[in-house]
């Protein structure tokens, strides 16, 4: 089948890559691997996303937005901070553990692939700007940095998500008036 016009290639490729490096980690993603997934003609690949680096970072924003829509879900300003938040991290870590995987690996390959950290960073910007539309942005700085933290320990050791733990250690971090220390 000819696909001339084909608007949605690029999206395709880029879910395709998405696949592969869920399957075979980031080093068993290569052009040719991509174009098999998505099943489109190498030369697709290499028109829509002239390097690997550009696919991986159309692939990290991608991810980015699994994390994101979890958190927006349980973004309620009348809420109490710490149990939204660990209710959200409850639900992302309870979801499909592989995406929530790769959306680390992708996050950290940023370490040694400097193409991806403008979108790393670009994240972090914003989920803390989110964060601190609830606290002041120091304390939403260290609660990204404890949700990390969190999500990490678990997917690392495999033990299963604590969601009273990460609402008690939560809680600890945000002052006790929900604004900023000392006020």
């Amino acid at each position: 089948m000819s696909r001339r016009h084909d608007p949605e290639r690029r999206q395709r490729i880029i879910d395709a890559a998405i696949r592969v490096v869920r399957r075979k980690g980031i080093a068993g993603l290569s052009h040719r691997s991509v174009a098999a997934e998505a099943d489109v003609p190498l030369g697709s690949t290499t028109y829509h996303f002239t390097t690997l680096d550009e696919l991986l970072v159309a692939a990290l924003r991608q991810s980015n937005e699994g994390f994101d829509t979890v958190l927006a879900a349980h973004d309620r300003p009348e809420g109490d901070l710490a149990t939204d938040l660990a209710r959200a991290l409850g639900e992302w870590l309870g979801g499909e553990r592989t995406g929530v995987e790769l959306e680390y690996e992708l996050y950290l390959a940023a370490l040694r692939r400097p193409a991806l950290r403008p979108v790393a960073a670009e994240w972090t910007e914003e989920t803390a700007e989110r964060l601190a539309r609830r606290t002041d942005p120091l304390t939403a700085r260290a609660l990204l940095a404890l949700m990390d933290g969190i999500c990490l320990q678990v997917l690392l050791t495999g033990t299963a998500y604590d969601e009273r733990y990460a609402r008690e250690v939560l809680a600890r971090v945000i002052p006790p008036t929900g604004g900023a220390p000392g006020t």
